[in-house]
C-alpha cells in the first residue's frame, strides 16, 4: 500500500473539478473557474520548516495494566514551532504511517504551507513499530513482542502525544488537526472517530478505509491500476498483457533460460515459485508507478520520472520485442539509476500479506503483520478485469499466510466493527480527498455524506498528491482542492476557537 518505507511494496477525467456535498437535498459544484479567496498559500519550497527531532516516552502498553506494568518506549516525532501563533493557533497533527517519520514530513509540503497561512503548530508522529520507534528495539519482531503493534496502540499514542504536548506547550486550547495520507488517512478518519474530544477534524489523503476492511471487490485494485495505463493508451494494456502471455507459455514449456535471459535476471529461475515471485515483482512495478503518477519527478518510495505511466507506456509501445520492453518499463521502478546488470527476484521484491507489496526491511516485516491481523487486503490479479496474470490471494490463502509467518488468524470483519466501515454517518468533521489517477481511490470514500463528511476528488490526482508540495507542475485541479481543504480546516478551527472561548 503507500504505501511506504517508504514502502516499495507499495482516471483521468476533465479538467474541471467538482465537490459534492450531499447535505439533504443540496449539491455544491466547484469548476476550475470558479473564484478563489485571496488567501495565498505559500509554496513549500519558499519555506524552510524548521523540525527538530525530539522523542516521547510513550506507554507500551495502553489498554492492560498487568501484561508490561507502566513500560515505556521512545517514540520518535517531529515538531517545529516556526510558523505558530503560540498559544492560540491551531496544531496540524500528522498520523504517521508505515515507514520513516522522515519520509513523511519531506513529502508532505501542504502541512507546512498550510500551518504558515494558519499560524500552525506542526508535529509529524511516527508510528509504533517503524522508523525508530521499536518498542523492544531488534527484537520487536518476534513472537510476542510484535503483538503490540495494532492499530488501537498506534491511536492511543498519538491521544496521548497530543495531549501531553498541549499540556507542556501551554496549548490546552488550541484545536487540532489530523492528517494523513493512504494507511495514514485511514488513521486520520479513526482518530477523529476513536477521540473526538482531542481531534477537531481531520484531512484523510487516499485513504482506502472501505477496501482495507473487505468492504470492496477484490477485483477492483488491480482493475484500476490497469485502467490508468489503459486510458492513456489502450495499446498499452494489450502489449502488457501481451508480453505476460509470452512469459507464461515460456514458463509452461520450462525454458527458465530465455525467461533469465528476457528479463535480465541475475539467477535463472528454475520452479513455478521462482516464477510466481517473478510474476509478482512485474506486477508490483505497474502498481507503484500507478499510485506515483505525479505530473513532475519524485523520490518517494524510490525514485520515479514526471508521468511515469506515461513514460512506462511509451517503454513498452517502442520496445523491439514484448518481453523485454516489460523488462525495461519495470526498470523504471527496480532500476532508476540504471546501475543494476542485472534484477535478484528475491531481493527485490518480497511478497507478504499485502499483494500490493510490503516493502524491504524492518518496515515490511511491521506492514506485513499489520495485513495479517487488521488490514484487509485480499485483492487478486485475474487476466480478464486487468492486465496481469491471475494471482489469487484468497481469505484462506491469508489465514494459511499469516499462521505460518507470525502465528495469528486474521479476523475478517474486525476493522469494520471498530471503525465503521462505511456506516459514517454519524462522524463529522473528516475531508476525504481522492485523486482518480489513483488506484487506491475506489477503495476510500468518493461522495459526500453530509455537510461535514465532505468528499474531494481530484481528477488528475495520483496517490494524496494534494499532501505533496505546492509545485508549478501541479495540475489545477489539486490547486482548487487545496484550496477547498484550507478553507474548510479554517472554519473547523475558527469554530473550535469560538466553542472555547
Amino acid at each position: 500500500m503507500y504505501g511506504v518505507s517508504v514502502r516499495m511494496a507499495a482516471h483521468r477525467l476533465s479538467l474541471g473539478f467538482m465537490l459534492l456535498i450531499f447535505g439533504g437535498k443540496t449539491e455544491t459544484r466547484l469548476s476550475v473557474k470558479e473564484k478563489l479567496n485571496n488567501e495565498v498559500i505559500p509554496s513549500h519550497r519558499d519555506l524552510a520548516p524548521d523540525f527538530k527531532e525530539k522523542y516521547f516516552k510513550q506507554i507500551l502498553d495502553h489498554f492492560n495494566y498487568n501484561s508490561l506494568g507502566n513500560g515505556t518506549y521512545d517514540q520518535r516525532y517531529l515538531i517545529t514551532d516556526q510558523y505558530w501563533k503560540k498559544g492560540n493557533g491551531p496544531i496540524f497533527f500528522y498520523t504517521g504511517n508505515e515507514g520513516d517519520i522522515w519520509e513523511f514530513a519531506r513529502n508532505t509540503g501542504f502541512i507546512t504551507e498550510l500551518a504558515a497561512v494558519q499560524g500552525a503548530l506542526v508535529i509529524f508522529a511516527e508510528h509504533r513499530y517503524y522508523g525508530k520507534s521499536l518498542p523492544f528495539g531488534k527484537d520487536s519482531f518476534n513472537i510476542p513482542e510484535v503483538g503490540l503493534l495494532t492499530v488501537e496502540q498506534a491511536l492511543a499514542d498519538y491521544a496521548v502525544v497530543i495531549t501531553e504536548l498541549k499540556k507542556e506547550l501551554g496549548a490546552q486550547k488550541c484545536p487540532v488537526i489530523v492528517f494523513g495520507g493512504s494507511y495514514g488517512g485511514m488513521l486520520s478518519v479513526y482518530m477523529r472517530i476513536r477521540y473526538p474530544n482531542i481531534v477537531t477534524g481531520a484531512l484523510a489523503a487516499s485513504a482506502p478505509i472501505l477496501s482495507t476492511a473487505g468492504l470492496t471487490d477484490s477485483r477492483q485494485f488491480f482493475q484500476d491500476v490497469t485502467a490508468d495505463f489503459e486510458k492513456f493508451k489502450p495499446a498499452c494494456r494489450d502489449a502488457v498483457q501481451g508480453a505476460f502471455q509470452k512469459l507464461n507459455t515460456l514458463a509452461q514449456q520450462k525454458d527458465y533460460r530465455r525467461i533469465q535471459s528476457a528479463f535480465s535476471l541475475c539467477k535463472t529461475p528454475s520452479t513455478p515459485k521462482d516464477i510466481h515471485q517473478l510474476i509478482g515483482l512485474l506486477r508490483n512495478a505497474f502498481t507503484m508507478m500507478a499510485m506515483l503518477d505525479y505530473p513532475y519527478s519524485t523520490h518517494f518510495m524510490g525514485s520515479m520520472p514526471a508521468f511515469p505511466v506515461k513514460v512506462a507506456c511509451e517503454t513498452m509501445l517502442n520496445g523491439t520485442d514484448l518481453m523485454s520492453a516489460l523488462r525495461d518499463t519495470v526498470g523504471i521502478v527496480y532500476n532508476s539509476t540504471g546501475q543494476l546488470t542485472c534484477y535478484d527476484l528475491y531481493s527485490l521484491y518480497v511478497e507478504c500479506a499485502d499483494p500490493t507489496g510490503c516493502g524491504l526491511g524492518f518496515d515490511s516485516y511491521a506492514w506485513d503483520y499489520q495485513a495479517c491481523t487488521e488490514i484487509e487486503m485480499c485483492y487478486e490479479s485475474n487476466n480478464v478485469t486487468d492486465m496481469f496474470p491471475p494471482m489469487t490471494f484468497t481469505e484462506q490463502q491469508r489465514e494459511q499466510y499469516c499462521s505460518k509467518r507470525w502465528g495469528v488468524v486474521p479476523r475478517p470483519g474486525w476493522l469494520k466493527t471498530q471503525y465503521w466501515g462505511d456506516d459514517l454517518s454519524t462522524a463529522s468533521n473528516i475531508i476525504f480527498s481522492n485523486g482518480d489517477l489513483d488506484p487506491w481511490a475506489d477503495g476510500g470514500i468518493r461522495k459526500s455524506l453530509s455537510p461535514s463528511l465532505i468528499a474531494i476528488n481530484i481528477p488528475e490526482g495520483a496517490h494524496h498528491l494534494d499532501l505533496r508540495e505546492s509545485n508549478p507542475n501541479d495540475p489545477e485541479s489539486v490547486i482548487v482542492a487545496r484550496k477547498k481543504e484550507s478553507e474548510i480546516i479554517s472554519q473547523w478551527v475558527k469554530a473550535a476557537m469560538e466553542s472555547s472561548s
